[in-house]
């Protein structure tokens, strides 16, 4: 959709969310009154998604098991918890792209960043180094660095920053090309973020998979920011592994249960190097307690521990606002509320700020929901008064505020009084 001057209005605003499928599922979330009692305009789903009001329930029943049950409430009741993981599991795979067999909800992001780093990054002598963002998110480059000392190597070196050109944020397709053709025979892994946390930019996994593969890497993404907010297809795209956390785009609440992607080409394989954990093991035989790991075939062997049933539950809450809303959908939304968003910016302030994300390309998946903006004039001062005026974003220094109106519960309306407000602040 082309906006033009006609729909900077609050009447715009309302009769676009009068038009929108999805509007009613604003009604399934909370959301905070933190000033006045006022219904807050939230666009900080990137760092922590809202609470699904199902998601009391869901959590009240399983407490409800646990006193009813005790320890049998791994067999008994509507969800057992012993396979409890698998009632997300086809739900993250239509989420993700891929298999019911190549996802498992596990642990936290950056500990299956680590499990997948011990599978899939095995340096040589020659060949070790490994591609990232240069402003990927800081656990991912601690993590990279830490397992580049781990095997004897100097991070300095061993860990190459992709950056983009000078005065840009986003980086060119061509240049992604040409630092993975020129790092060669020395390229171990090539690991991004498929959504860049900071400038919001999104990548093209295909492409990239194709790339790193062709020069004799391993690839797998870090989809924190692309899980829920954008589409994958990590199967076809043939993805060696991918991780993601579930408490942004998809509301499982703060510190909720992770994600992790193994293409099923790598299920099996005796010689992949692998930590170990006694519920990766063959399920019939598990609780004999055996000695010898039997893995399931699965990417479930990655899995260490009987994962945490509560954050499964509200997990498993949110999915199912997914799979009824769609993604496809919730896409189609995503794009015409952001670029809602970006035209009332540039129309309002728009001497007032940049925007870092890349514009929408039609077609293409270049970017999410989320619009990292740099205020030109008192940036700090600006985030205290958001929040004073019930508007929630994050600041990230020194300049930098992000905000995201997500699909599943933002409206245009909350948009256009969010502009409203950056319109009052630029013109005091």
């Amino acid at each position: 959709m082309i906006y033009s001057s006609e729909h900077n209005s609050l009447d715009a605003a309302i009769a676009l969310d009068a038009k929108d499928p999805l509007r009613k599922y604003r009604d399934e979330f909370s959301f905070p009154k933190l000033v006045e009692g006022k219904e807050t305009l939230y666009f900080a789903g990137h760092s922590l998604g809202l609470l699904p009001n199902r998601t009391r329930k869901v959590m009240e029943d399983e407490l409800a098991s646990w006193g009813k049950y005790g320890v049998e409430g791994h067999f008994l009741g509507d969800h057992p918890w012993l396979p409890y993981h698998e009632f997300v599991t086809e739900s993250l795979s239509r989420l993700a792209g891929c298999k019911p067999s190549e996802v498992v909800a596990m642990n936290t992001l950056t500990t299956n960043l680590h499990l997948m780093l011990v599978s899939f990054y095995r340096p040589t002598k020659t060949r070790y180094k490994i591609l990232i963002e240069n402003n990927t998110f800081p656990s991912d480059k601690y993590a990279v660095d830490s397992q580049a000392r781990f095997h004897g190597f100097d991070a300095n070196t061993a860990v190459v920053e992709l950056k983009p050109r000078e005065g840009e944020y986003k980086v060119h397709p061509e240049d992604i090309k040409a630092q993975i053709e020129a790092l060669g025979d020395e390229l171990a892994l090539v690991m991004l973020g498929n959504c860049n946390y900071l400038s919001g930019q999104c990548f093209d996994m295909k492409t990239i998979t194709e790339l790193g593969h062709k020069a004799g890497a391993f690839v797998g993404f870090n989809m924190a920011h692309g899980a829920g907010n954008i589409e994958a297809n990590l199967h076809d795209d043939d993805v060696d592994f991918a991780v993601w956390c579930s408490y942004k785009y998809l509301n499982s609440g703060p510190g909720g249960i992770a994600a992790a992607f193994v293409h099923e080409k790598h299920h099996g394989q005796k010689d992949l190097p692998r930590f170990e954990g006694w519920w990766g093991t063959n399920k019939e035989t598990r609780f004999a307690m055996g000695p010898d790991f039997d893995p399931i075939p699965t990417v479930e062997a990655w899995q260490l521990s009987n994962p945490p049933i509560f954050q499964l539950a509200a997990l498993r809450s949110s999915m199912e606002l997914f799979d009824e809303a769609g993604l496809k959908n919730l896409r189609s939304k995503s794009i015409k509320i952001t670029n809602y968003m970006e035209f009332l910016l540039k129309e309002n302030v728009g001497d007032f700020v940049e925007i870092m994300t890349p514009e929408y390309v039609e077609g293409v998946q270049n970017r999410g929901c989320m619009l990292s903006l740099r205020f030109k004039k008192n940036p700090k001062e600006l985030n205290k008064v958001l929040g004073e005026k019930a508007v929630i974003c994050d600041f990230r220094e020194p300049d930098i505020i992000r905000a995201t109106p997500i699909p599943l519960y933002n409206s245009f309306e909350d948009v256009f009084k969010f502009v409203e407000v950056l319109k009052e602040f630029a013109n005091a």
